[in-house]
């Protein structure tokens, strides 16, 4: 199977924590413990313009759901994304989906 990058369009996250619910659920997480977890950024004024932003953020207990991949689902978080915002996408194809969705979107992969 081809290694996986999961991709964050920060532009369209909507703070809903459901990506975070998830993860939990899925992988039995204990309270207090993140798969993945929403930062709340702001609010901040910028150039007169007030900005509420939400960074679903990867911890080191991610493993992009790999039972779930080998199986040929998405990771939970993708699953659930209520914004579509998140995506799984093959190491090969990251640089294109990248300069597709431009500023505001990052992507996790895994360590080993």
């Amino acid at each position: 199977m081809k290694e996986k990058a999961l991709v964050i369009d920060y532009k369209y996250c909507t703070g809903c924590h459901t990506c975070e619910v998830a993860c939990k659920n899925e992988k039995d997480i204990p309270v207090g413990e993140w798969g993945i977890h929403l930062e709340d950024m702001g609010p901040i004024q910028l150039g007169g313009k007030w900005h509420w932003d939400y960074h679903p953020i990867p911890t080191a207990l991610c493993d992009l759901c790999a039972e779930r991949v080998s199986s040929g689902e998405e990771p939970s978080c993708v699953k659930h994304c209520l914004a579509k915002c998140m995506q799984l996408v093959d190491l090969d194809d990251l640089p294109r989906v990248l300069r597709e969705l431009g500023d505001g979107a990052s992507c996790y992969i895994p360590a080993e």
